[in-house]
């Protein structure tokens, strides 16, 4: 039953005084609101509804509250104490948790819109941003669409027909078949007639959502069936196309701002290539990649199309790039995209006003020619996810202990999430957007390096430490990166960082001073050392640290608060005044200053820490407690060779086998979705089925037994 929940002004501010810092927050030179500010004389909406959720809905408020602009938020019932809801001045109530029968739900938003009186949608991305059907009702009831007209929707949002459009404007585009692809045995005698590789992909699609690369006839017909049953569970539409798959290419993306009146500019360009299974991971602007004369025949290029089907508001045309700058038309995103404040930091505009003023039928303030690219700017999608399960698979819970690094400087994050939020299956794993802005390229990595670092999660898993290793990686430094960087630089997944011999001396080390700073404090009753009968020695001590299977002897002298660690045939100084309250630890070790994390540490000596960015369980024992642990049993792995388990928590989707069949190795399994991906489970080896746990429609948790074999 849909609900409406007014906010009292009192309570909004107050909320919002707490809120506005967090959610979305920049420092120093990194500019989040426009060069010039709307004025005053012009008439602006009175109050707008925003038909999404998250970072994107909270990223939308903040510019509507800087423009005098009173906001509805819309939301499930799941968020109903959900960060955006909390920002608006109102709330209603659209729906269940599903998508279908919430953000999806046009019927409840469009009575939300009525009931709120809202005279404007903004559509953030995702959900309904890109459905001209929704565009459409808006228009019949006299709403406007912050975005552009219903045609230019339909137009680009059609991957063929925009294909289309965009060679009739003289676009670039890439070779392969126009038309839709009725089954997958004509998928696999266009791929033939194109030449491998292809690629596979929904018409209506976005997002890396209804993608797959075939390399062969059989890998067609599978990505045929995958991509049309993704393309229809998240867009409603299954038909595909195919083209040819450059391959080894960079993606990057123009983004574009029209309004009504014919006027047309490119904003720059974002370098996108750093992604995993089609989506985004890192985004930085400008590419290192693109000379003045490249970028602006991309930018004047991607302008044609936007003049070509009238587009007025933001958008993004996103092209692939060869090795030797050849840029061929992917598709044109009708709405903002995910990574548009990296635009925002190298331009100082705001593309929320700007596209908020286009849809009130303002002309653009600027020319081309007062587009500036100052500064450089990077943002890390920080996701909810296991990166070292096919570099990020989703991960659910709740978040127990959350900061963001906004007291860095020049640090932005754009999140819609806070400490006690939950991170559940049914929408996407995201948990904010990092973006650090510097003068130099080496400046801003320097300090998404630091903001990393200082990124304090727990409840759930995340891709923090994959984030730290790509921005770190000599390739990614040079700028020497493809839309294949992870799969090249981790050909056998990602294992996080790997220690040099000196960094695992740092580790250890690091590791004995938090152990010693326990014991030290359990020495005091309320900050008085205890009255012991015995004197003890708090300056020397002898320990033994296992990391992996490799055991290391420590000797620690401890002289003020600086410790001298002999450790692994060298030494180590270690100093800081260790706040064991803080999840933050900074140190000074061999006089470079670091930033860790304890993640937990318990009696038996078992520290987590969070060092360059991963995580490594050592055990701290005194020499005497090691030497007697050596007599104590091991724990025998479980054999997991004959049992598949879900590897992630979603919806079982389909299940190919019954308790008798055959499998051979490779072979399909089970297929579970999650967040709108599917991903399918296959057999580690030829045997039998003995039993299947699992039934297509249940819904399964991370580790549960799926299949178990004989």
């Amino acid at each position: 039953m849909a609900s409406w929940t007014p906010y009292s002004s009192v309570n909004r501010l107050v909320k919002y005084a707490l809120l506005q810092s967090r959610c979305c927050a920049v420092h120093g030179k990194a500019q989040y609101s426009t060069v010039t500010v709307n004025s005053p004389t012009e008439e602006m909406f009175d109050k707008i509804l925003i038909a999404n959720r998250g970072e994107i809905a909270c990223r939308v408020i903040k510019t509507c509250k800087k423009m005098g602009i009173q906001t509805v938020a819309i939301h499930s019932d799941v968020d109903s104490n959900a960060v955006h809801v909390k920002m608006a001045d109102e709330a209603f109530c659209v729906g269940p948790a599903p998508t279908s029968q919430s953000y999806l739900n046009m019927g409840a938003i469009m009575d939300a819109i009525r009931v709120t009186g809202a005279q404007a949608v903004h559509p953030g991305y995702g959900f309904l941003s890109e459905n001209k059907e929704f565009a459409k009702r808006l228009a019949t009831d006299g709403v406007a669409f912050i975005g552009p007209d219903t045609h230019a929707i339909q137009a680009m949002g059609d991957k063929i027909e925009s294909k289309l459009i965009a060679k009739a404007a003289k676009v670039n585009t890439i070779p392969g078949f126009d038309g839709v692809v009725k089954d997958a045995e004509e998928a696999v005698r266009i791929a033939q007639e194109i030449g491998y590789p292809v690629m596979i992909k929904a018409s209506a699609g976005g997002g890396g959502k209804g993608m797959r690369i075939a390399w062969n006839n059989e890998e067609t017909r599978e990505g045929f069936r995958f991509s049309s049953q993704e393309a229809a569970s998240s867009f409603g539409d299954d038909r595909l196309l195919i083209e040819k798959y450059i391959d080894n290419p960079r993606h990057i993306e123009i983004q574009v701002l029209a309004d009504k009146h014919g006027n047309a500019l490119w904003l720059n360009e974002r370098e996108c290539s750093i992604q995993r299974r089609n989506q985004k991971v890192v985004e930085e602007a400008p590419s290192t990649f693109l000379d003045p004369a490249t970028r602006r025949a991309m930018g004047e290029q991607a302008v044609q199309l936007a003049k070509a089907v009238k587009y007025s508001s933001a958008g993004t045309v996103e092209f692939l790039v060869d090795s030797k700058k050849n840029f061929y038309f992917l598709e044109m995103n009708t709405r903002l995209q995910v990574e548009h404040p990296i635009t925002e930091c190298i331009t100082g505009l705001d593309l929320v006003e700007q596209m908020i003023r286009v849809a009130k039928g303002y002309q653009l303030q600027h020319k081309q020619e007062d587009i500036p690219i100052n500064g450089w700017a990077i943002e890390s999608r920080v996701y909810a996810e296991d990166p070292y399960k096919s570099f990020g698979l989703p991960s659910i819970g709740r978040l127990s202990q959350y900061q963001e690094p906004v007291n860095l400087k020049n640090v932005r994050v754009d999140s819609g999430i806070q400490e006690g939020s939950d991170i559940s299956i049914y929408y996407d794993p995201m948990i904010s957007k990092l973006v650090t802005y510097g003068a130099t390229r080496a400046e801003a990595l320097a300090r998404m390096e630091d903001a990393l670092d200082n990124y304090v999660i727990r409840g759930v898993t995340h891709n923090i430490p994959l984030l730290r290793e790509i921005i770190t990686h000599p390739r990614f430094i040079s700028g020497d990166i493809s839309t294949n960087f992870l799969p090249e630089v981790y050909p056998d997944g990602f294992k996080g960082h790997q220690l040099e011999a000196e960094q695992r001396r740092e580790l250890l080390a690091s590791a004995a001073v938090v152990y010693i700073t326990t014991q030290l404090r359990s020495h005091k009753v309320l900050g008085n050392h205890r009255v012991s009968v015995t004197p003890v020695d708090c300056s020397c001590w002898e320990l033994c640290v296992e990391l992996g299977k490799g055991h290391y002897a420590l000797k620690i002298i401890k002289s003020g608060d600086v410790y001298t660690v002999e450790v692994d045939g060298g030494t180590v100084e270690v100093s800081g005044a260790l706040n064991l309250a803080s999840p933050l630890l900074p140190l000074t070790i061999n006089s470079t200053e670091r930033m860790l994390q304890c993640m937990s540490r318990d009696a038996s000596g078992m520290i987590v820490l969070q060092f360059l960015g991963t995580l490594f369980q050592v055990r701290v024992l005194a020499k005497s407690a090691s030497e007697l642990n050596s007599y104590m049993p091991e724990k025998v792995p479980e054999d997991t060779s004959s049992i598949l388990r879900s590897p992630m928590p979603g919806t079982v989707v389909a299940v190919s086998v019954k308790p008798g069949d055959t499998v051979a190795e490779g072979q399909e399994i089970c297929v579970i979705e999650a967040m709108k991906m599917q991903n399918s489970l296959t057999a580690v080896r030829q045997a039998k089925v003995k039993s299947v746990h699992c039934k297509s429609g249940e819904t399964v948790g991370e580790g549960d037994l799926l299949i178990e074999l004989e």
